[in-house]
């Protein structure tokens, strides 16, 4: 089914949060409808990575970093989530290997880009519910990204 946040806007307006016009594009994919998985990191991808070693099942990850300057995805890891069946990430931070990650069958939202890996710091937590870029998502909401914008939904809209 062919779709547009901005038509998806003008059917289900009172159900839909929208985010800040803060995020660029950096995936193959430039459209995602996906229900999301949640994950909060403090300059630490590892909880990241544990669950891109798991099978996505074409869902999509939430990730909140603060806006912390550093990058939590690279292009190993990108490629372990189109490995693993992940549709994409809307990360609130920063990633790395844009260029390798713009060939990948994988929609990747960030803030920008960073050289500097994540530090080793602190566990991430999972599956709770995070608030960043004018967005409250909760595990289990639906994402709806494109080039107009992104989109979450309590509830499946297509």
């Amino acid at each position: 089914m062919s779709w547009q946040t901005a038509d998806l806007c003008d059917l289900h307006r009172p159900l839909l949060r929208v985010a800040d016009p803060v995020f660029h594009s950096y995936g193959g994919l430039t459209q995602v409808e996906a229900p999301l998985v949640t994950v909060k990191l403090e300059q630490d991808n590892r909880a990241l990575r544990t669950l891109l070693s798991q099978p996505g099942e074409g869902r999509a990850i939430a990730v909140d970093v603060g806006g912390d300057y550093c990058a939590v995805l690279g292009d190993i890891m990108a490629d372990l989530a189109v490995k693993n069946g992940w549709k994409g990430l809307l990360i609130n931070g920063y990633i790395r290997d844009s260029v390798q990650i713009k060939t990948m069958s994988l929609g990747v939202w960030a803030l920008g880009t960073c050289p500097m890996k994540s530090a080793k710091v602190a566990e991430g937590t999972t599956q709770v519910s995070l608030a960043f870029c004018g967005l409250t998502i909760t595990p289990g909401d639906f994402m709806y990204a494109d080039e107009d914008g992104i989109l979450i939904s309590p509830e499946k809209l297509l």
